[in-house]
């Protein structure tokens, strides 16, 4: 599924702040910013890690696919929206901004992650979603072509699949 850059990398950067760990300092989280094409990433000092890992716990229920996603996502845009306007910083062609590139790093990524989920929760709620192998608590934005994931990797998949198949042999 293609979604604009707001549904696309800003809820998988939404995702991957989620997935951090709630430890993370300014350096991780600004490798974690760069490493998902966030730019301008700016300084993060340690409040605004702190900010961000706060954050990070408030998107987090938005992937759980509960009654109150809408509301959630609502929530969020509310307390980290500004006015969008055109940007074009770093020879990027015209593209939307949610908060002023002069801004802090925090106060921008919050923006941003919180219209990103919103276009995907606009786009299909059901692309948001949190690794069904029991234990794991990853979450993931579903790009697959059919819209069926329900793992966050390989890996959790095949976990799950081979204990059903030692359960089935055991029974």
């Amino acid at each position: 599924m293609h979604f604009n850059p707001y549904g696309g990398a800003a809820a998988e950067l939404a995702a991957a702040l989620v997935n951090a760990d709630p430890g993370s300092g300014a350096d991780e989280l600004a490798a974690l910013l760069r490493d998902h094409g966030y730019k301008p990433v700016g300084t993060l000092d340690a409040d605004q890690a702190r900010e961000l890992t706060d954050w990070a716990a408030r998107l987090s229920p938005v992937f759980d696919g509960a009654a109150d996603q809408v509301a959630l996502v609502n929530d969020l845009l509310v307390e980290a929206a500004a006015k969008p306007y055109i940007s074009t910083h770093d020879d990027r062609p015209p593209h939307l901004h949610f908060a002023p590139e002069h801004a802090p790093t925090a106060h921008r990524v919050r923006a941003f992650t919180a219209a990103g989920l919103a276009h995907a929760v606009c786009e299909d709620p059901g692309r948001l979603g949190r690794c069904a192998r029991p234990g794991c608590r990853t979450v993931y934005v579903d790009t697959s072509r059919n819209g069926r994931r329900r793992y966050c990797t390989t890996r959790c998949a095949n976990r799950v699949h081979v204990a059903d198949h030692r359960r089935g042999r055991t029974a």
